[in-house]
């Protein structure tokens, strides 16, 4: 996700409507797969922000005319990297079943 998220603000990505859309479709499948993780695994794994995550996706999904592009470059930049950090440290010490 680096390559695509390069810009240094928000209105750098507003004029960028390809790395824009891409960026949301990224999001929006990080949203939909993680509607798949089971209760189970979200209350064995409170720090994630499981929520945070399905609320962002059903908002690009369904407001998809009324797009933040702010919003977007900041959940880009500043959540989505400690979600993968959370995701492969939970996954690194995830007891074999």
């Amino acid at each position: 996700m680096a390559g695509i998220a390069r810009e240094s603000c928000a209105a750098d990505l507003a004029a960028d409507d390809v790395r824009l859309f891409a960026i949301i479709k990224f999001i929006e499948i990080v949203g939909e797969a993680l509607t798949k993780v089971t209760e189970a695994t979200t209350q064995r794994t409170p720090a994630i922000q499981w929520r945070a995550v399905r609320l962002m996706r059903n908002r690009l999904i369904h407001g998809y005319d009324s797009i933040d592009v702010a919003i977007v470059h900041r959940t880009i930049h500043e959540f989505i990297a400690t979600l993968v950090a959370d995701l492969e440290r939970v996954l690194t010490s995830w007891p074999g079943e």
